[in-house]
């Protein structure tokens, strides 16, 4: 394939959806109220849907340090979107579960990707759509070198 060398890659082009992504999930942030809440420290709360987990379980499942997770922890406790409760499997340890505050940004950020892939319905048609999702799963499926970080949550849940 040629392209011309000004032209973006399709990695660059990718980024910036995910980008305008972002900027749209945290309009709807603002839009429910959440205006301390920003979007890459939402992601953290996409995995807590099944309940509490350790820190460590984060950062291995969002392909992050545990250092940047305790971090985004700390902002998303201070926030009211998390709380670290007893492990009640090793008293030692800490878990990291919702609120009902953290439930509410979750509902904005859903409610944001489902306006996000409507108004992508609207542009590339139904059966476009259901190509883009099939691409970028395959694509997803692909990725053996460990960076897999819930890039497929990146609108929410």
């Amino acid at each position: 394939m040629h392209r011309p060398f000004a032209a973006p890659t399709t990695p660059a082009l990718l980024q910036m959806v995910a980008r305008r992504q972002a900027a749209r999930v945290a309009e709807g942030f603002a839009a429910a109220g959440l205006t301390d809440l920003r979007p890459g420290h939402a992601q953290l709360l996409v995995p807590l849907l099944g309940g509490g987990r350790r820190v460590s379980e984060l950062a291995d499942g969002l392909g992050v340090t545990r250092q940047a997770v305790a971090q985004a922890v700390t902002v998303l406790e201070r926030g009211g979107y998390v709380e670290r409760v007893a492990d009640p499997d090793d008293g030692r340890a800490r878990l990291v579960r919702l609120t009902p505050h953290g439930l509410t940004a979750l509902r904005a950020m859903r409610r944001t990707a489902l306006a996000l892939e409507g108004e992508w319905s609207r542009h590339l048609g139904p059966d476009g759509l259901d190509q883009l999702r099939e691409l970028l799963t395959a694509l997803l499926s692909e990725d053996d070198g460990g960076s897999r970080n819930g890039a497929g949550n990146t609108a929410g849940p």
